[in-house]
């Protein structure tokens, strides 16, 4: 209120020339610590920047990068506005890897992604890319079963064709996880989960792909390993990743796993910048529709993701906050658009072929993980109450130590409130051990 009749009073100067000094004079103040903010910004550099590569957030404009559109910028910060993320329901790929075994022979890709999605064959039964024990994992995941924080509403938001829920949790190292929920009207399971595999078509819907290609693929479980280069934010260098994806079928339900994997044939380099963190799995199933006509005419996705992309999680967190809904709504146009092109009679490609060649699991094998997951509960909470009381003594002997310190001093209030905190840091310690 104070600045704006500050702001009214100006203008009520008799003159222009007077109304222009006075807000020139009222303007000045602002800019000089716009300016003074923007100096400060860039001349201070964390310690954290020089802690190696592997740390090093780099920001900086790449030289070799092309200018984008600022359509193409917006759209590429509400991904950092994610789950690359977020594409929240985009299959993309994942996890923290050693580059041990990278190789020095420079690896490249065409600007374009690679028409052809085959580039060798995994020898058969080698499945060691994606297991059984991530297929496992997932299904925790799906139950809430995996032991992890509760999860947290963040927003529902749809249109007419689509329905969208979003949930986060932050655990005590790593990035913040994101669990997705997403109703497809009028669509089929096989279609969407053709739609997401298929890096051939993804370009049309997804403009943050610079280029895609497939290392190795098993022509038995249908395990897959992509090399992906994604689009980050003018500000950041370009993204890659090496991951692996495979799908398991149990009825018309569809667990699409995909990671990050090591992969010594695509070396690490400076630009584009590795994301060795990464996760994004999905559960796709027919359900109701919303029109409540009792038929199993709509889609469900329910995704599972998180990664570390070089950025510091809690701008990250906030990013993908302010972007997902207007990156995640961007998919179902992309998604009709696949449905009328495949129904139009076109030749299918080989990564949605590939999709449709799925490890076929029973609903007693999924169960099997659930009781797997209660024993594993039932015996960490029996271990729990077995354990030794012995380890709250210290506790007790540190704090009746500090009281007793404390009553021994003549200092004040100050002084004991110092010895109490430091002797409750020290049981907290203790607890923890």
């Amino acid at each position: 209120m104070v600045l704006v009749s500050v702001f009214l009073e100006i203008l009520r100067k008799p003159t222009i020339g007077d109304v222009l000094k006075e807000l020139m004079i009222f303007i000045a103040p602002l800019w000089i610590a716009v300016i003074v903010g923007v100096l400060v910004g860039w001349a201070w550099k964390p310690k954290w920047a020089n802690i190696g590569r592997e740390m090093m957030i780099d920001c900086s404009v790449s030289k070799d990068s092309t200018p984008s559109s600022s359509d193409s910028s917006s759209t590429s910060f509400n991904l950092i506005s994610s789950l690359n993320s977020i594409k929240f329901l985009l299959p993309s790929c994942i996890s923290w890897i050693t580059d041990d075994e990278a190789q020095s022979d420079p690896f490249s890709l065409p600007p374009t992604v690679d028409s052809n999605c085959s580039s060798s064959q995994i020898p058969k039964g080698k499945t060691s890319f994606v297991t059984n024990e991530d297929l496992e994992h997932f299904v925790n995941l799906v139950e809430e079963k995996d032991g992890g924080p509760a999860w947290i509403h963040m927003m529902d938001c749809s249109t007419p064709t689509m329905f969208y829920q979003a949930w986060q949790r932050d655990l005590e190292a790593g990035p913040t996880e994101y669990r997705s929920r997403t109703v497809f009207e009028d669509t089929t399971p096989e279609m969407v989960r053709d739609f997401f595999w298929d890096d051939e078509f993804r370009p049309k819907w997804d403009n943050m792909l610079v280029s895609a290609a497939t290392m190795e693929e098993c022509p038995t479980t249908g395990t897959m390993v992509v090399h992906w280069v994604r689009k980050f934010p003018f500000f950041c260098s370009d993204r890659e990743y090496v991951f692996g994806r495979r799908i398991w079928e149990s009825g018309r339900a569809y667990y699409c796993v995909t990671k990050g994997v090591p992969y010594g044939s695509v070396p690490r380099k400076n630009k584009p910048r590795r994301v060795d963190l990464y996760y994004s799995s999905w559960l796709i199933r027919a359900v109701e529709s919303r029109k409540g006509d009792g038929q199993l005419t709509a889609c469900e996705v329910l995704l599972f993701h998180h990664e570390d992309m070089g950025i510091p999680w809690k701008i990250a967190k906030v990013g993908v906050r302010q972007g997902m809904w207007g990156t995640v709504k961007k998919i179902d146009p992309g998604l009709r658009a696949y449905q009328k092109e495949r129904t139009s009679g076109n030749t299918l490609s080989h990564c949605a072929f590939m999709a449709q060649i799925n490890s076929k699991i029973s609903a007693d094998y999924l169960r099997s993980f659930e009781s797997k997951s209660n024993d594993s509960s039932e015996l960490e909470a029996h271990n729990s109450s077995e354990k030794p009381s012995g380890k709250n003594i210290p506790k007790l002997l540190v704090v009746g130590g500090a009281i007793a310190l404390a009553c021994s001093f003549d200092r004040g209030l100050l002084t004991k409130a110092v010895i109490f905190g430091v002797a409750r840091r020290f049981a907290n310690i203790g607890k923890r051990l």
